[in-house]
This record gives C-alpha cells, structure tokens and sequence, in this order.
C-alpha cells in the first residue's frame, strides 16, 4: 500500500459558494512583501550576499563578501518603495508578509503599517533560501520569527509564509499554530488541508500577479504589462464569480515610480466595478473558517484495510475483494471523493481476471426476480429497485421481467444488469429487448459498465 500525499482534485468541478461578505463577486488581497534587512547578507549573519528578486540582471550571490549595489537596492525599498506603496494603499486592507529582522530593524514602518491598521503576517525570520536547512534548525527560526515579531509589533502574527520554503515549511507552520498558511499556489480559493492529525486553513498566495516578474526572465517589462496583466485576471475571476485574486508586492520593485502608477491605475478599475470586497488575508480566513467548516467525514485514503473494506466492500455487488485490492493502489486526498474511491474500485475490476468479472455479474440480483420477493437483496439493491417500483409489479408486469430475464441469462451466461436509477420500467424493458440483439462479448462490455455506473450512483449517496 502506498499513499500520495498530494491532492490533485482541491474544490474539482463544484467549486463552493465563496459567499463572500455583503454579496460580493470576487475578493480582492493585496499583499505588501517587507523584507529589506532581512535578506541574505554577512552583516545578518549569512554566509553570501542577496541573488533574489532585485534590479541586477544575472545577480549571483557573493561568498563571502558584501553586495553594495544589491544592498542599496534592498534599501531602495525601506527608504522609499515602501512609503510609497504606503501612501497609495493606506486605506485598502492590506496583508503584510513581514520578514522579522526585516521588522525589527524598520520601526517607522512598522507604526507605519499598524497605523494603516494592516494585518501584519509572519514572513519567516529571515529572507533566505530553507530549501536545505535542517528541520530542526527551521523550526527553530519559526519559534524566533513568532517571538521576535510579537515584540516588535506588540501582537503575534495569526498567518504564516516563509516564502522560499523547504518541503518542511507548511508543516512546521502548522505546527507552530498559525490560524492560517500561505505557501501554496495551488487554487483559486481558500481549502483545507490534512497536516498531521488535523486540518489546516490554506489562504493560496500568487506568483503571476506578483510584481516579482519585473526581476524575471519573461516576466514584466513596465507598468503597462503589470497592469494589463492584473486587469484581465480580475476580469476572468470577475466572471467567474465567488474567486480571490491576489496581488504580491515589494517594497524595492513595485514602489519603483514608473510601476506604482500602474497599481493605481488597476486599483481605479476595480472600484469601478460593483461587487469588489478588497480585504485582508486575515479577513478572508476568518470568513472561509465560518463559512466552510473543515471536513468531518473519514477520509478514505486514511482508512486502514478493514475499515476500507467495510465502507466499501459492498458497492460492487457481494464482491468485497475489489474493495480490498483497490486499497493497495497509490491512493490520496484525490481519492477522498465519490469520484475518487470509484476511480480506484473501478480500477480493481478493470484489471480483473475475465472469469472474476463475470462472478461480479452473477453476484447480482436478477431484476423483480425471486430474491427480491424472497425480501433477500442487499440493501443497495432493494433501494435501487424499489425506486422505479420493481418491488410493486403487477403479476403481468412480474411474468415480463422474468420471461426477459430468462432469456437474457439463457443467452449470455449472466443476470441482466442495468442501472435502475437512471431507467425507468419502461426504459428497462426496451434495454432488455436491445440488447438481447448484442453479441456476447458486447453485453459483457455493455454490463461490466452499467456495474461501474451502479457503483457511481451508490457511491455518490455515500460521499
């Protein structure tokens, strides 16, 4: 048995109602990224200088040495971007990714933001690269970031992005109990996720509607691609409805004069529109967490062998073993739906020996027949069958349905299956005398798929 932990399917086709606060049609989150004097530096302790997200075209880092030119450009951003930045969006909630050295060494900043009353996250300790530290080393600089920004900004951060994260970085946030995480690009809309024991608010944060591609290959070449790029993507989520667009900035790139303009030009268009709900990231949990409660139900993929089987065993008719097999695969939070677990079931049938197909056909009830008014059907049968009224037949009815269901297993070896809750009695009737003209190995095709279709319907009441 193996698992795989990461879920490909998220919200999947019925994406839920947002219901964001007073009727509005999208959410909007801003995010000012503070991280000048937190980044890579020998005077912060670091092995290098800073290489990320700067003006320098090819930057490296230095071992060894200072960067002066890196360095002032950081500084760009303390000393002016940010004041900027400030002045345009000092009334728009706003989430800040606050690095905590980076806080701690730019109080005015600080009152700036907590004047503007902006919600202040944590943004790690340091702006540096976790992909390789040891867990044990992480977690302790996530214990520092929380204490040293509760003693710069005088309250503890309630979320959590480290940024350059290591694939222990989610966790250890969890851990730590931050109210909500943000490294993850991974949807449209807050959801929860399984860490551990317990499920954790995710609020997604954005790298395409990231002032960060004016320092990447491809990425922004002026204000005018900046904004035509935020433009259109709230125009589709806009159309969409009930979505959250985020927006990242940075203090030393998009408080660069000639970018500023185009974030006041996209702020303009979208308070032209109605419906528009600009909110903090702090905002948005709290509204996902009353609104959409984290999961209760077991999860599938979780379930040991026996309590999978004994969930399952019985959606392909008397046949347990299917459900036992499917267990084995490589199953995962994907698999923790309706269409999930009958992917997986369908799977074990599928690669099933012919003559264990066709046991599965046999292990089916013939239709109105003589164990169903021996009152011995499962219980999924009996529901399914008395849904079009096969259990209140007519004795002309009754003769008809077993003269056809004579015929059928005369012809073909096996019961006649189909998938009631899609039929009428009519439409069963009409399906026996169709597909009495079938050759054998098209109706054993024809009802191994109407098996599959049965397993869907009861899987669906399930789930």
């Amino acid at each position: 048995m193996t698992r795989y932990p990461r879920d490909m399917s998220g919200h999947g086709p019925d994406v839920p109602d947002a219901a964001w606060p007073n009727g509005a049609r999208i959410a909007v989150q801003i995010v000012v990224n503070y991280e000048e004097g937190g980044e890579n530096c020998l005077l912060h302790g670091d092995p290098a200088s800073e290489a990320f997200l700067s003006e320098i075209v090819g930057a490296t880092a230095w071992p060894g040495q200072r960067h002066w030119n890196m360095e002032t450009i950081y500084e760009y951003g303390a000393r002016a971007g940010f004041w900027r930045l400030y002045r345009l969006l000092r009334d728009v909630p706003v989430t800040v990714f606050g690095v905590a050295t980076a806080l701690a060494r730019s109080p005015e900043q600080v009152a700036a933001m907590k004047d503007a009353k902006w919600d202040i996250a944590s943004h790690g300790l340091k702006w540096i690269d976790y992909k390789d530290m040891a867990e044990d080393e992480e977690r302790a600089h996530i214990a520092e970031a929380i204490r040293l920004h509760t003693e710069v900004v005088g309250t503890a951060p309630r979320g959590f992005y480290q940024g350059r994260a290591s694939m222990n970085s989610v966790r250890l946030g969890a851990e730590a109990g931050f109210e909500w995480l943000a490294d993850s690009y991974a949807d449209d809309l807050p959801y929860w996720q399984r860490i551990g024991r317990e499920d954790h608010l995710v609020v997604p944060y954005t790298l395409d509607c990231n002032d960060m591609r004016f320092a990447t290959p491809q990425g922004f070449n002026s204000g005018e691609q900046f904004f035509e790029y935020l433009r259109s993507s709230f125009n589709e989520l806009y159309i969409d409805g009930g979505r959250m667009m985020s927006i990242g900035l940075h203090c030393r790139l998009a408080g660069r004069p000639g970018r500023t303009e185009a974030l006041r030009r996209f702020l303009a268009y979208a308070r032209d529109h109605g419906g528009v709900w600009f909110a903090t990231r702090s905002e948005i949990a709290d509204h996902w967490r009353k609104t959409h409660t984290a999961p209760t139900q077991h999860r599938p993929s979780a379930m040991d062998r026996a309590q999978f089987v004994a969930a399952f065993g019985g959606i392909f008719e008397h046949s347990p073993w299917i459900a036992e097999r499917a267990h084995g695969f490589e199953l995962g939070p994907s698999h923790d739906s309706a269409a999930g677990v009958h992917n997986a079931l369908c799977r074990a049938f599928r690669s099933a020996s012919q003559d264990e197909r066709i046991a599965v056909l046999n292990a089916h009830p013939d239709l109105a027949g003589k164990l169903a008014a021996a009152k011995r059907l499962t219980t999924h049968s009996t529901t399914e069958q008395a849904s079009v009224g096969l259990d209140a037949l007519t004795d002309a009815e009754r003769e008809t349905f077993e003269q056809a269901n004579a015929a059928y297993v005369e012809k073909f070896g096996f019961p006649f299956i189909i998938a009631v809750r899609d039929n009428t009695k009519d439409d069963i009737l009409r399906a026996f005398e169709a597909r009495l003209q079938n050759d054998r190995e098209t109706e054993f095709a024809t009802a191994c798929g109407q098996v599959e279709r049965i397993a869907e319907l009861r899987l669906r009441d399930m789930l």
